[in-house]
């Protein structure tokens, strides 16, 4: 107890950590928000996503040291709650809105299993092996990640597949959805709290960047993309688990078997 202690008393005290992240912070603000205009959409380049982009790259100079990339770990977490918290107040008002939602919002679960049908094929063409099992067969956010070291193990093919979709997703996940979403939000002629629904895949870093997008272009409707995007992403944290155990892997594990049938003589 008295380690764990110390080591958060470590985090608050880490300054080289704090004053690096007000600086981050302080550059992306001062930058502001760029959109781009792509024929009859835009792209929209956020601070989020500078920040990302900066403290990714500061990572491989002398500034960030070992230490304050190990400290920062725990402080996502808190970052995360008090994103949640915010959601969770947003929400009540809004819950008459998202309950009429209800049929898309519990089906849109299953718009996850495209990383299946569209990613496996190309990872199997690729010439990766049972490292596509773990790659595709979800997002590969903590759950999943959990669900394939039990069964598989973190040493085995699986396992590396699945970690190595984590850190991508964790560097570049955001980064991607901050752009699409709002992309496609003014490309396409659908409703901006679709999107707000799609950007819930169940990361509370990949949904603050999707959303963050949709608020710039609509921020009309900011409290309904609040809203909308932290139903989906609660949903999606509470039966995405369930989904990938009983639909999600046995899936990918019967298309890989059967793609891979003359190759390995299945």
């Amino acid at each position: 107890m008295n380690g764990n202690e110390n080591s958060l008393a470590g985090i608050w005290k880490d300054w080289r950590l704090h004053a690096i992240v007000l600086g981050i912070v302080i550059v992306t603000e001062l930058i502001g928000t760029f959109k781009i205009p792509v024929g009859p959409g835009v792209i929209l380049l956020l601070p989020m996503l500078y920040a990302l982009v900066i403290g990714l790259g500061l990572f491989f100079t002398p500034v960030v040291k070992e230490k304050q990339s190990k400290n920062a770990e725990p402080l996502i977490v808190l970052g995360v709650a008090l994103l949640l918290a915010k959601i969770g107040v947003i929400i009540g008002p809004s819950l008459p809105e998202v309950i009429a939602a209800g049929p898309a919002l519990l089906l849109q679960e299953l718009g996850n299993l495209g990383t299946i049908l569209i990613a496996l094929p190309v990872a199997i063409w690729l010439g990766l092996k049972r490292e596509a099992v773990g790659m595709t067969h979800s997002i590969g956010r903590e759950p999943n990640v959990g669900l394939i070291m039990d069964k598989f193990g973190i040493n085995s093919p699986e396992g590396r597949g699945v970690m190595a979709m984590y850190i991508f997703g964790t560097v570049f996940g955001a980064v991607f959805l901050g752009l699409i979403s709002g992309l496609l939000a003014t490309l396409t002629p659908l409703s901006p709290l679709s999107f707000a629904m799609a950007s819930g895949v169940g990361s509370g870093s990949m949904m603050a960047a999707a959303s963050g997008s949709l608020i710039a272009a609509f921020p009309e409707l900011e409290s309904q993309i609040v809203a909308f995007s932290g139903a989906s992403n609660l949903l999606s944290l509470s039966t995405g688990l369930w989904v990938s155990i009983f639909i999600g892997l046995p899936l990918t594990e019967k298309i890989y078997a059967r793609m891979t049938r003359n190759k390995e003589g299945y």
